[in-house]
């Protein structure tokens, strides 16, 4: 299982396991990471599981689909490393990952 870390803005660092083939959604929800909401149940119906990808994890992900570019529409304070953690699914080359919470969710 990947070690993902969730950082939130108040600094606090939240280091979970992830088993492969979760989304990133479903391993913070069950984790219990704060901000991580996930209020449609991971059906990429709202931006409650928005995350700032860290730089230099970007160019190692799935590219964001047509679905997940509409819902970040209605996150608040997006950024060109803005994910929807619903959308990522966890492989093994994730190991290390670090992800930020957005202020307006926690």
């Amino acid at each position: 299982m990947p070690r993902i870390t969730f950082i939130d803005p108040d600094e606090g660092e939240h280091v979970v396991d992830i088993p492969l083939g979760w989304s990133l959604m479903e391993g913070a929800v069950r984790n219990l990471v704060p901000g991580i909401d996930a209020d449609c149940g991971g059906a990429c119906a709202c931006a409650t599981c928005h995350v700032y990808v860290d730089p230099k994890w970007i160019a190692a992900l799935p590219p964001k689909g047509e679905m997940e570019e509409t819902m970040l529409d209605f996150a608040l304070a997006t950024a060109p490393n803005s994910r929807l953690s619903c959308q990522i699914r966890v492989t093994s080359d994730m190991e290390g990952l670090v992800l930020r919470i957005p202020v307006d969710q926690h």
